[in-house]
């Protein structure tokens, strides 16, 4: 275990520790990094493979909506499923979807979409009682670029603006600024705020495509939670599974219209990669030391936050 990994997994499990919610045995063993038996770790790999399947839930207007839970930490436990969901827009559901998403119980909806995406996407649909709160996070203006390239249908244009490694480096740039950003970092902190509320209810965020924005909520609230930095970013990455199809669809019907020659040129904003989540997580680093003093520098939340996180979202 890397010493960043074991003072996160420290941090965590003094946290959990100090509301009494991990023997403390098991936080010297974590704290340490001390040996387990072969049939432990054996034990531990099988149930960590069991329970780590990824929960889609599926709907007709939205492809990318997951429960954040059953993800195991270092600390011996596992996220609860049943309160946190990730989502890419919900402005498309139908009625059929709507009673699925009434179905999770929701008490919150954090968008994080700005105006201009709200303008051409639509609100949420939402079950009756439910409102979004709406908490943007900056894409620096990559969905006016977006639109612009489309719209101008010229195939020189689009390939000026997104070609030869462009839209790659503007990912790159985006993923920094959700770390170096003010106001990107109060809306992340205030979500997570929320989240390790007790009495709060169950709470969804997100943005458009539900890749980008709240792929890197979804890293940090795990992490947060001491979830390994591997399982985290499996879970990012996990956003190309569930998208192929429909960014498939969407490239084939502007080539079809002809608006784009070589809509190709859009699957680097389509995707998620390993390139983008190292972007934020170098920049972290190097603004704040580890991401232990991303999460309480950066972020402004304090050892009892962190505990609340754990003692609500880790059984």
């Amino acid at each position: 275990m890397s010493r960043a990994r074991i003072r996160l997994a420290t941090a965590a499990a003094a946290a959990a520790l100090a509301i009494g919610t991990l023997p403390a045995s098991a936080y010297a063993a974590q704290a340490t990094g001390a040996p387990t038996t072969t049939a432990a770790r054996h034990a531990r790999h099988h149930a960590s493979a069991s329970a780590e399947t990824i929960r889609q839930i599926p709907l007709q207007g939205a492809v990318n909506l997951r429960d954040l839970g059953g993800y195991r930490t270092y600390t011996g436990g596992q996220v609860r499923q049943g309160l946190v969901y990730r989502s890419d827009a919900l402005s498309k559901l139908t009625a059929a979807d709507i009673t699925t998403v009434s179905g999770l119980g929701l008490t919150k909806v954090v968008d994080f979409r700005i105006p201009m995406e709200l303008q051409y996407d639509g609100a949420d649909k939402l079950p009756a009682g439910l409102s979004p709160t709406s908490r943007p996070v900056s894409d620096l203006g990559l969905y006016g670029t977006l639109v612009g390239a489309i719209a101008s249908g010229d195939p020189a244009k689009q390939e000026q603006m997104l070609g030869g490694g462009r839209a790659e480096a503007y990912m790159r740039d985006i993923y920094r600024t959700f770390v170096t950003s003010p106001e990107n970092r109060a809306q992340f902190a205030a979500t997570l705020r929320e989240i390790a509320d007790g009495g709060q209810g169950p709470l969804l965020y997100h943005c458009t495509s539900g890749k980008d924005r709240t792929g890197w909520m979804s890293y940090v609230l795990l992490r947060a939670l001491a979830v390994p930095e591997e399982a985290a970013a499996r879970d990012y990455l996990a956003s190309n599974t569930f998208r192929a199809a429909y960014d498939a669809q969407v490239r084939a019907g502007l080539k079809q219209s002809g608006r784009m020659q070589n809509p190709d040129l859009l699957i680097p904003l389509q995707e998620v990669r390993q390139d983008y989540l190292d972007s934020a997580t170098a920049e972290l680093e190097a603004d704040y030391g580890s991401f232990y003093g991303y999460l309480t520098d950066g972020l402004g939340l304090d050892l009892r936050t962190l505990a609340k996180l754990q003692n609500k979202l880790v059984r």
